[in-house]
């Protein structure tokens, strides 16, 4: 039996052996995205653990983190639902397999033709807005709906350390806002016209917002429903969306905070949650995946300016967009390797990490501590299963790198299963999709 639940040695063991297996390979695969499956059932596990067995919870992982069907197919078997916020991604899902009632379609600009779709095929839809819930009325034209409907609200608790990922401000894009003038009346007013309108979704937030901040939104939406029910004399609204929204840890391979820790602060925050009264659902993300997924790439060339040595990568903005726009919010661990895998040794030499664009801005990492990297080195980037080689940007025309499923059995061998392939850069389509030539290096070749 092969003992692989230290992080780093994992990873490592998963990059030597697809290094060996020729999915890494410096002139021919450059970069590639990992997705550890065995992990990912382990933290599916730790989630549903969290919350208690009693109540009736449907935990919908959040597509945007991670959209690949394979990886929402696996996400499926183990019995999560899906959360989608276009629809595009409910393609996905559907593709996926997952059944219309375990799809939540959360969405600020839900379209008329989305909208008449989710509703056709019964999937669960939270509104964002009054004008969204007429649109809805004039679809429904007096029927009863299918699916489950909801109202987003916006508690308005305030925000985190990360602008962008805080969706409980006042000023918020997000939701209908309780605090308002007039605005907490209306909402009432809508429940109380709709009979068919019988949830309640919040969420506060994502990366850079406190549990504690996150946990008095859910207890902002929790006292509403209740207020609604009293307002109405009768159990209307019978369940609670409670968002996803827990932080990473992307400093180290420490998995915290924990759904436990979470859940904890929502029985502190919102006991009635916990009635049994409710039912909930759940949209967490990137704390599903992100620590259950790395990137991989090698470094092509190294060079020294101004003294400080830099090592110039496959692995930049197309895959780590966030980290290279705003990295003060987004900094990534980077490990440095030899090229059969293994980890490099040696005095740490402070340098620049960059990657493959033609903008000065393309950096991993500036001024980073690591073994000196030379070129036919690789590169990993952990905790990137979520958002970054799954989510990739196109700019310079970079290609989307192949991903990989990942499994270990008891022995130590490692399996993989390709969960997309590599694009073909040198390959052209024309506007009716047709693949009509692609340019080589070395040649033109026709279709």
């Amino acid at each position: 039996m092969t003992d692989l639940t230290d992080a780093t040695e994992r990873r490592e063991h998963i990059l030597r052996a697809a290094v060996r297996q020729g999915l890494l390979d410096p002139e021919r695969s450059l970069l590639a995205g990992f997705v550890d499956l065995d992990g990912v059932a382990r933290t599916v596990g730790a989630l549903r653990a969290a919350f208690p067995g009693s109540l009736s919870v449907l935990h919908a992982f959040a597509a945007k983190a991670n959209s690949l069907v394979p990886v929402l197919a696996e996400l499926r078997e183990h019995g999560m639902g899906c959360e989608v916020a276009t629809g595009g991604e409910l393609a996905r899902a559907l593709a996926a397999g997952f059944p219309p009632e375990r799809i939540v379609f959360d969405s600020p600009a839900k379209t008329r033709a989305e909208l008449e779709w989710a509703l056709e095929l019964g999937v669960a839809i939270n509104a964002d807005n009054f004008q969204e819930l007429d649109r809805i009325d004039s679809i429904l034209a007096g029927r009863d709906p299918a699916s489950r409907i909801g109202v987003r609200v916006n508690p308005q608790v305030g925000g985190g350390t990360i602008a962008a990922m805080s969706t409980a401000t006042r000023t918020s894009k997000f939701g209908i806002p309780l605090s308002d003038p007039d605005s907490r009346r209306e909402v009432l007013r809508a429940f109380r016209d709709r009979p068919w309108l019988t949830w309640v979704h919040t969420h506060a937030g994502s990366q850079g917002c406190p549990l504690d901040l996150m946990a008095r939104g859910v207890a902002e939406a929790v006292s509403f429903a209740d207020e609604v029910n009293r307002a109405l004399g009768r159990r209307q609204v019978t369940g609670i969306d409670i968002g996803g929204g827990l932080p990473v840890n992307f400093a180290d391979d420490e998995v915290t905070p924990g759904f436990g820790t979470y859940v904890d602060l929502l029985r502190e925050h919102a006991p009635d949650l916990f009635s049994g009264r409710y039912g909930i659902v759940t949209e967490f993300g990137r704390a599903v995946l992100a620590k259950n997924g790395f990137t991989a790439a090698y470094v092509e060339y190294t060079k020294t300016a101004g003294g400080r040595p830099i090592a110039l990568t496959h692995a930049g903005v197309q895959v780590a967009t966030r980290t290279v726009f705003a990295p003060e919010a987004w900094p990534l661990r980077i490990t440095a390797h030899a090229p059969d895998g293994g980890a490099k040794h040696g005095s740490p030499v402070r340098q620049d990490i960059a990657g493959p664009a033609c903008f000065a801005g393309d950096l991993l990492a500036r001024d980073r501590a690591l073994p000196l990297l030379e070129p036919g080195d690789l590169v990993v980037l952990p905790d990137t299963g979520a958002y970054y080689f799954s989510t990739p940007f196109h700019y310079n025309s970079l290609p989307e790198p192949a991903v990989y499923g990942v499994r270990v059995d008891g022995d130590g061998r490692v399996a993989f299963t390709l969960v997309r392939p590599a694009q073909d850069p040198y390959e052209l389509t024309a506007p009716d999709g047709r693949t009509v030539l692609a340019h080589r290096p070395g040649g033109l070749v026709r279709h």
